[in-house]
């Protein structure tokens, strides 16, 4: 089975960082909509430019130049210094979002995730689950994020590196030869700046041109790195996302609808599936919530959620469901056109922390049973399976809107 890697790269990162900071603290001026740059001590002829606004790039403001150069491009341009701080504190915000995807991340750099979806798309596409993680990164953390879809971490990440910023690109096998080949060849990811003078003088000037290359006259010129440069270039990669387990702080599932709900029943049917793959994603991870969150967008984007504090700590789809209902039935008006429903848990724990409640009964390990044989069934078969009759009818219903995807 191919593996599913998103790579997620935040777009002009420690500017936009800085300039959320700013806003935070009272600033009247968004950074990122005027001429301005991160850079070092402008005083001094070594301080160079770390990240540029969108209006600098236009004055032909590059990155890694000195702030002196870039003055006498644009003479208004501003220049902010940077905070390590800050942007560790972002980073770390970004980080804790993948985590209601995936366990399996790479962080790459402060501004870059690799995230291994194999195991956890749970019937959606590779793709929906990127453009979900795009728009929820938009809307809960103020910034904006590439993300690359492919089947390794090689072609995600040349994915993402396309046109920028806040876009979803895919690179498929089938897609290299329009999308890769036809780029420079100093485009390929992990080529040095030394190398490409080489390759020119061997007529290799497009990615492609180094596809087509003998790899016996690349190792014979390059040695091992030349057999990379060959690999990559054919989009060849087998490494594995590298991460650390880490217990995520929540884990939650929205759905954009392709039409309008306005039916409570409907609506109910929808959280159930949403409940399902939650507490699916929570039993993987051997994990137990202690707060369920509901969340409604209605037809002009207005949002509202309620949320609800859980006596004891349940993985239980039937329990959690049952309280998302009640959410829904308390904070839906009856007759509002819902376009978005999103079902959330979080204060999450580990099963030997969980006090025994009193009403934790013979009923509720039938339950635990019920659950356990879903989950295994859906392990063995795939995740779709197998459905619970509160959701049988609302399959075709729930999917994400699926945006132009370049």
């Amino acid at each position: 089975m191919k593996r599913q890697i998103l790579h997620v790269d935040v777009n002009n990162a420690f500017l936009s960082w800085s300039a959320l900071d700013m806003l935070k603290n009272g600033s009247s001026i968004d950074i990122r909509e005027i001429p301005a740059v991160i850079g070092g001590d402008e005083t001094k002829r070594s301080g160079i430019v770390l990240a540029k606004s969108m209006k600098a790039k236009e004055c032909g403001v590059k990155t890694a130049e000195t702030i002196y150069q870039a003055k006498q491009k644009c003479p208004g341009l501003k220049i902010f210094p940077s905070n390590f701080k800050v942007y560790r504190e972002y980073s770390n915000k970004l980080y804790y979002l993948l985590q209601e995807y995936t366990d399996k991340i790479e962080r790459f750099s402060i501004d870059e995730c690799f995230l291994d979806m194999s195991q956890y798309l749970m019937g959606d596409t590779l793709i929906n689950k990127a453009n979900e993680i795009n728009k929820k990164v938009k809307r809960e953390l103020g910034f904006t994020v590439n993300v690359g879809v492919a089947h390794n971490k090689l072609l995600a990440k040349m994915a993402s590196d396309f046109t920028k910023p806040d876009r979803v690109h895919t690179l498929f096998e089938n897609e290299i030869p329009d999308k890769m080949w036809t780029l420079p060849v100093s485009e390929l990811f992990m080529l040095g700046k030394r190398t490409v003078p080489k390759l020119y003088n061997m007529q290799i000037k497009t990615i492609g041109d180094l596809a087509k290359t003998n790899k016996k006259i690349l190792q014979d010129r390059f040695g091992k790195h030349g057999i990379m440069m060959w690999e990559y270039a054919n989009g060849i990669d087998e490494s594995e996302v590298k991460y650390i387990k880490e217990k995520p702080k929540g884990v939650g599932n929205s759905i954009t609808l392709p039409e309008d709900v306005t039916n409570i029943e409907k609506l109910e049917e929808i959280v159930l599936a949403l409940t399902e793959q939650v507490t699916y994603r929570l039993r993987k991870e051997k994990l137990f919530a202690k707060v369920v969150n509901v969340q409604l967008r209605n037809k002009n984007f207005v949002d509202t959620s309620h949320q609800k504090k859980l006596a004891t700590a349940t993985a239980s789809t039937k329990e959690i469901f049952n309280v998302a209902k009640e959410l829904l039935k308390q904070m839906y008006v009856k007759g509002t056109p819902i376009r978005l429903v999103g079902v959330r848990v979080d204060d999450l724990t580990d099963k030997e922390e969980i006090q025994i409640s009193l009403f934790h009964d013979c009923h509720n390990e039938k339950q635990e049973k019920l659950d356990k044989t879903i989950d295994q069934l859906k392990e063995k078969y795939g995740y779709n399976s197998i459905t619970r009759a509160g959701n049988m009818g609302v399959e075709n219903l729930i999917k994400f809107r699926k945006d132009d995807v370049k």
